[in-house]
């Protein structure tokens, strides 16, 4: 009867415990989500270098224009890629509060539950 008491709260504490850490992880990572996109907007920009075709082969020539092309295309590539890393980050965060909130705090009510 006690050792069933003890696993049953050590499972409780546990739970609780990995609810929590799901919740402050999903936090933070939603906190440093907020400060790189309002505060630290440099935070995650990368420097790609360009890949110009004169280099893959000398004797070929581009224009400026053609350069001008492959420039835009790189910076829309790059706007692209910080927003669908930015959305990940957020739905991955959220989804660890979403799971977390509920696992924290049902087992820690049955903990409460348990200690009276």
């Amino acid at each position: 009867m006690i050792q069933n008491s003890l696993i049953r709260r050590i499972y409780l504490y546990s739970f609780a415990f990995l609810g929590l850490v799901l919740m402050v992880f999903g936090a933070v990572r939603l906190l440093d989500l907020g400060l790189k996109v309002y505060v630290f907007k440099q935070a995650d920009q990368y420097a790609i270098y360009p890949a110009y075709p004169e280099k893959l082969a000398p004797e070929a020539t581009i224009s400026a224009q053609e350069k001008e092309d492959v420039r835009i295309r790189e910076e829309e590539a790059r706007a692209q890629n910080t927003t669908s890393q930015r959305q990940s980050t957020a739905s991955n965060s959220i989804a660890m509060i979403i799971v977390g909130l509920p696992l924290f705090f049902y087992h820690w009510r049955k903990v409460n539950n348990v200690s009276d």
